[in-house]
Parts: structure tokens; sequence; C-alpha cells
């Protein structure tokens, strides 16, 4: 997501590449795209800063942040959530990323003819239940019906707005070397128990999505004073993706240690039986946050603190460079971390 604009679509990548046969160039699909056609039709300075949502300041001097995404994921229901309290958490979790306070949401529904009744409800109620849990009601909405077979059952968007109540420019060209990086919890847990559901893929332990909301802890750093250069939830790409987008935008070396990096052993074998990466793996409940060095365990505290950062860890270092992310192996042997060529899991959001 850069910018407030963002892109989600049920197409499978074959439709896309001949979408931009015509285009050429490099980098990720949703990259290409957003470089290639949206960023050059919508210019403009909201844009170009690249974040998870737009920052505008009204004519009082209010601060408020803007951001809204689309929530195709199959199967709507999954171990930890459903396509309802995802697209809720979803959009809290971009508002945060921006250093706002959610204030409110709205949810546009576009329903198949023939979605059960029952299904509806169920989803209704756990945007509900998850609105209520994060303290950010929804405040308006659409509902639209596509005809049987154009619809895959539910799509929902959600928009929101938040105020921002601080001085800071939280951003990705805010990142400094020095800062430290810390990383709020555990990889991958969304992927691969979506991954997993879709598949009938049977483990030890049921993998649980780690989908939350993350406005609380982001607002106990602000309330304590930390200067948050910038923050990033690590959702479409994982953690690899963000923290290469955000190198990439501030001009700098982003070290982080392999042996930091928290990963369940469910997830890891998952991950091992399927060919995948925890690296580049999906979470909605995860956030990279960029500070300053002397303030990173302090911050640390304040993160373990809270009931959805509690395993929070620092996992490296910004350092001078030119926008490259390196990962330091358990043998002390440091390979580049890139962006994926590719989808590893479609439709996990």
């Amino acid at each position: 997501m850069s910018g407030g604009l963002s892109l989600s679509c049920p197409l499978p990548p074959s439709r896309y590449d001949q979408v931009l046969l015509a285009h050429g160039g490099g980098g990720t699909l949703m990259a290409r795209l957003l470089a290639e056609v949206f960023f050059p039709a919508f210019a403009n300075p909201l844009l170009e800063e690249e974040h998870d949502g737009a920052l505008l300041t009204l004519p009082n001097g209010t601060r408020l942040a803007f951001s809204t995404d689309s929530y195709v994921v199959q199967p709507l229901f999954f171990p930890g959530g459903d396509i309802g309290s995802l697209a809720v958490n979803g959009t809290i979790n971009d508002l945060a990323m921006c250093g706002a306070q959610p204030l409110c949401l709205s949810a546009g529904f576009i329903v198949e003819e023939g979605l059960p009744m029952e299904i509806l409800q169920r989803i209704a109620a756990s945007m509900a239940a998850a609105a209520q849990a994060a303290g950010v009601p929804i405040a308006t909405g659409d509902t639209k019906v596509v005809d049987r077979g154009k619809g895959d059952g539910l799509f929902i968007n959600t928009a929101g707005i938040g105020l921002v109540e601080h001085g800071l420019h939280i951003a990705p060209r805010a990142v400094r070397p020095g800062d430290a990086v810390l990383l709020s919890g555990d990889l991958g847990r969304h992927g691969i128990a979506i991954m997993a559901q879709r598949q009938g893929l049977q483990f030890e332990t049921t993998i649980q999505s780690d989908c939350a909301p993350l406005n609380g802890p982001v607002q106990a750093l602000l309330a304590r004073g930390i200067e948050i250069h910038c923050l990033r939830d690590l959702t479409r790409g994982g953690l690899a993706s963000a923290l290469v987008e955000i190198a990439l935008k501030a001009g700098v070396h982003i070290e982080i240690s392999e042996e930091e990096l928290p990963v369940q052993e469910e997830v890891r074998g998952a991950c091992e039986i399927l060919g995948l990466d925890p690296l580049y793996v999906a979470n909605e409940g995860r956030f990279a946050a960029f500070v300053p060095a002397d303030q990173a365990g302090y911050a640390l505290e304040l993160l373990r603190a809270h009931p959805q950062s509690q395993g929070a860890c620092r996992i490296g270092t910004a350092q001078e460079g030119r926008g490259q992310v390196t990962l330091k192996s358990r043998l002390g042997v440091p390979r580049v971390v890139d962006r994926l060529s590719g989808e590893q899991l479609p439709r996990i959001c």
C-alpha cells in the first residue's frame, strides 16, 4: 500500500501479465501497476509520500489521516478471523501506521446473488465486534448486489478517517541512519492460516491468523513520547517488501538479523513444506517501527505491555546506504533482500 493507494484484485497473475505486456518494466506486479498506471494518472503530493494513508491538514490546522482498502480474501472464513474482521482491522491499521487515532469507518459490500443470508449476517456481526473492540464505529456504507457468478461470494471495501494529535512526521522519508527497527510480533501466521484453510492442509496445531487492530500499541508509543519516524503494517509481501519500500524511499540501508526474527515453529515448518519464505508471507496484525536507537528499549517495554504486541523485538538498524535491505544469516553471512517478482499467496486479504 502506498500513499493511501493500494491494489487488490481477484484476477489470476496471468491475466495481469497480459495487461502489463505493453508496459514492460520490472518489480513486483503490484508495484508495477502502481508505478505505471495509477501514480501517473493520479499524481499529487499526497500520493508521493507512498504511505499507508493520506495525511490532510484542514484550514483550522487539524491533521487527519484518510485511507481505503478492498478485501477479496478466499475463503471468507479462516482460523483467527474472516473477511469482515479483516476489513475492519485492515483499515484501522492503515490509519494507525500514519500515527492517527481512527475516528470512524465506512463499509461497502459487493454481494453476489445467492450468498446465504446467514453468512452475510455472520460477517456483519464479526465486523461489528471488531469495530467495537477497537473503539471505532462504522459510520456509513453502501451495498451492491451483482449477478450470480460475478462476485465470488462477497467483496468488502472499507475506508477510514483518523485524527493526528501529534507533531511528528511519520513516513518512510523520515527514517534516519541509526534508527532501530522494531517488530511488533511473530511473522507469517495470517498467510499460512489462509493457505492451510484453502488447501485443506492439516498441521499438529491449527495456525491462527494474527488479524488484529494495531491502533492500541501505536497510541501507547505516542502517548509516552516515543519519537516514531516510520510505521508500516506487514501485509501484502510481508516484512521483506515493507522494508524494501521504506529503504528505497528513505535512501538508507536497512540491516536485519535472521536470528532475531520471530517465527512460530508451526509456521516455519509450513513454510518449508510449501516452499515459502516467512519474510514474504503476509501478516494482518504486525507492524515494523523505526525509532531513534536511544528510545528503542523503552519503546519495546511499551509494546510488550500491550496484548497485540507482547512479542515485540528489535530486528535491525537503518544505516547509511542507497536504498537496500540485507539480512544477516545465523552464520553471520549477509544477503540482499529483494521484492518478490510475483505474488506468493494470492487472495490473502
